[in-house]
């Protein structure tokens, strides 16, 4: 529950006490849009609480998010979320305001969505053998491959988490990793601490693009494993091959439910056929992980 009261200290007094008469183990997700009523995701279930919020709740809520200094946060919310302390991220909906191509704002907030993170300690072991090049004591330079919602960013996690302490089992020595978080998924960043446990060895680059930080950390923090969640740029790919080609190892996440889908898919199917990547794991539809690709 500690996590879950994390979230609601930035909720008026009577609505907190509504979404506490719920059995909130498994929550996953707190959705408030205006003029309707709150939603709970809870595991599989939606629930309903008879509460209909306006639009001044959600702006008071949205002040205590930001500390009373909305415009502190203008960054974070022109990405569409905020990162709370506990690593929860808070979606953001409503007018977006755009000039020159960039998102300058979001005004007329709409909608917050509060999703509850939950960090899975030790759910990499089934990877683990996998990844890890135990001769060497480093990393095979692998791609973890699955669709949406499948848990590639908390196995992601908790492998840098592992190769960073070291792991005892493998009698691999912990090394030293650098993390771009373009998204504040891995991390999940607040006021410059991360929420999530990385390991004692691993630098973190917060909100920068893939690429700006890949070629950043290598160039300042001499990490030995480079992790980047969710590549599928040209720039990325670029970046990648700088990094390997460098001598430094990578380990990635990318969208796709098969072999094929790589190497049909137009910009990660450069990747593989600049024959850099050793290992492809691919989380099933049952979260159970297989290895589609060794070389």
């Amino acid at each position: 529950m500690s996590s879950i009261n994390e979230v609601l200290e930035y909720f008026p007094y009577n609505l907190k006490n509504k979404i506490l008469e719920n059995n909130l183990e498994q929550l996953e997700e707190i959705r408030l849009r205006t003029n309707r009523n709150i939603l709970l995701k809870i595991g599989q279930e939606e629930i309903k609480i008879d509460y209909v919020i306006n639009t001044q709740e959600i702006l008071e809520i949205l002040q205590r998010i930001c500390d009373n200094s909305i415009y502190t946060y203008q960054s974070q919310i022109c990405n569409g979320y905020i990162t709370i302390k506990g690593g929860h991220r808070v979606g953001i909906s409503g007018n977006v305001v755009v000039k020159g191509g960039q998102v300058i704002n979001i005004s007329h907030i709409y909608s917050l969505n509060f999703r509850i993170a939950r960090q899975v300690i030790d759910c990499s072991y089934s990877i683990l053998p996998y990844i890890l090049n135990t001769k060497e004591n480093t990393i095979y330079n692998t791609i973890i491959l699955s669709p949406p919602g499948r848990g590639k960013t908390t196995l992601l996690r908790d492998s840098v988490r592992k190769i960073s302490e070291g792991i005892e089992e493998y009698n691999f020595k912990g090394i030293t990793v650098g993390v771009v978080d373009e998204r504040g998924e891995i991390a999940a960043m607040y006021k410059g601490i991360p929420q999530n446990d990385l390991g004692e060895r691993t630098d973190i680059l917060d909100n920068v693009s893939k690429d700006i930080g890949m070629k950043m950390l290598i160039r300042s923090m001499n990490p030995k494993v480079i992790v980047a969640d969710e590549i599928g740029t040209e720039q990325d790919i670029e970046a990648i091959n700088y990094a390997i080609t460098s001598g430094v190892k990578g380990l990635f996440t990318a969208h796709g439910d098969s072999l094929e889908n790589i190497t049909l898919n137009p910009i990660l199917s450069k990747l593989y056929k600049l024959d850099i990547i050793e290992r492809i794991i691919l989380i099933e539809e049952t979260r159970s992980t297989k290895l589609i690709f060794s070389k």
